[in-house]
């Protein structure tokens, strides 16, 4: 069902984890499924130097929070803001229909966690 980069992504998850000094934290959670994704950022002259994520859902999910830290990573907030959920499921190399929803809230995460942080910065 998934082809070999979500595999990947998946049973070898990069940037998972906490962030006990993070910046800034972002959260989404899927109604539908359960899916849950909380994104850790750290960021440095407008750039975010660390990302971590923690993902409570299926496959698609993590492969989904995983490639979307390496897509975000050492971007500007700007860039990073600019990373869509299409572009995730792009990077991963497609996903199922039916696993689109899965997957379609790593970006909004990312950018929940951006807001927050530039909100601190007010």
């Amino acid at each position: 069902m998934y082809n070999d980069i979500v595999m990947d992504h998946f049973s070898d998850p990069r940037n998972v984890g906490e962030m006990p000094d993070a910046d800034a934290i972002g959260e989404v959670g899927n109604l539908v499924d359960g899916d849950k994704i909380k994104i850790f950022i750290k960021v440095k002259n407008n750039l975010l130097i660390d990302i971590k994520f923690k993902t409570f859902g299926c496959g698609a999910a993590i492969a989904a929070s995983s490639m979307v830290t390496l897509l975000a990573i050492n971007k500007t907030l700007t860039d990073a803001l600019n990373i869509k959920n299409k572009d995730v499921s792009n990077a991963l190399g497609g996903l199922p229909k039916e696993k689109l929803l899965c997957s379609n809230i790593a970006a909004d995460a990312l950018h929940n966690a951006i807001k927050n942080y530039l909100s601190s910065q007010k």
